[in-house]
């Protein structure tokens, strides 16, 4: 990896800077968790979400993204960090998750979830870590057949 100075990237969580196009153009045909996602369901996801872009300082180009879904209280959960091909292996997708964590800390949320095929390596330098207790946790998958039962009358 090599380190490009800070001034290059720009990271913001201003939405009017994000650019939607671009971001569902990354995720659904380049992000293994997001692929075929459509641009509607990107579209709300970012919607109710608070973005993180971050921004090639010469061009002004999205060259990254995270999003976070929170109540802004209790609850934090880091999905979608994304880094452009051509901007990978300067450490920006660290910043990405550093720059979250920043904007997060004066709330008071005690944890930050994400999940993560493959790059654990980069979430570590910014103090994740893997779960102690994972037995605790449970998911429910709504998008399986019969994920979804009527309650018994």
């Amino acid at each position: 990896m090599t380190d490009i100075p800070q001034e290059r990237y720009e990271i913001s969580s201003d939405p009017a800077r994000l650019d939607p196009a671009r971001i569902h153009h990354w995720l659904s045909t380049d992000a293994y968790w997001a692929l075929g996602r459509t641009r509607e369901k990107q579209d709300r996801a970012i919607t109710g979400s608070l973005n993180f872009g971050a921004y090639d300082t010469t061009s002004g180009e999205q060259v990254g993204y995270a999003r976070v879904v929170t109540d802004h209280v209790t609850f934090a959960w880091l999905c979608d960090v994304y880094v452009d091909r051509s901007a990978r292996g300067h450490g920006l997708g660290t910043r990405l998750a550093a720059t979250v964590r920043e904007h997060l800390a004066p709330t008071g949320i005690r944890r930050l979830t994400l999940a993560t095929d493959d790059a654990h390596g980069v979430y570590a330098k910014v103090g994740f870590q893997t779960l102690k207790d994972p037995e605790k946790w449970m998911y429910l998958r709504l998008d399986r057949p019969g994920a979804v039962r009527q309650p018994p009358s």
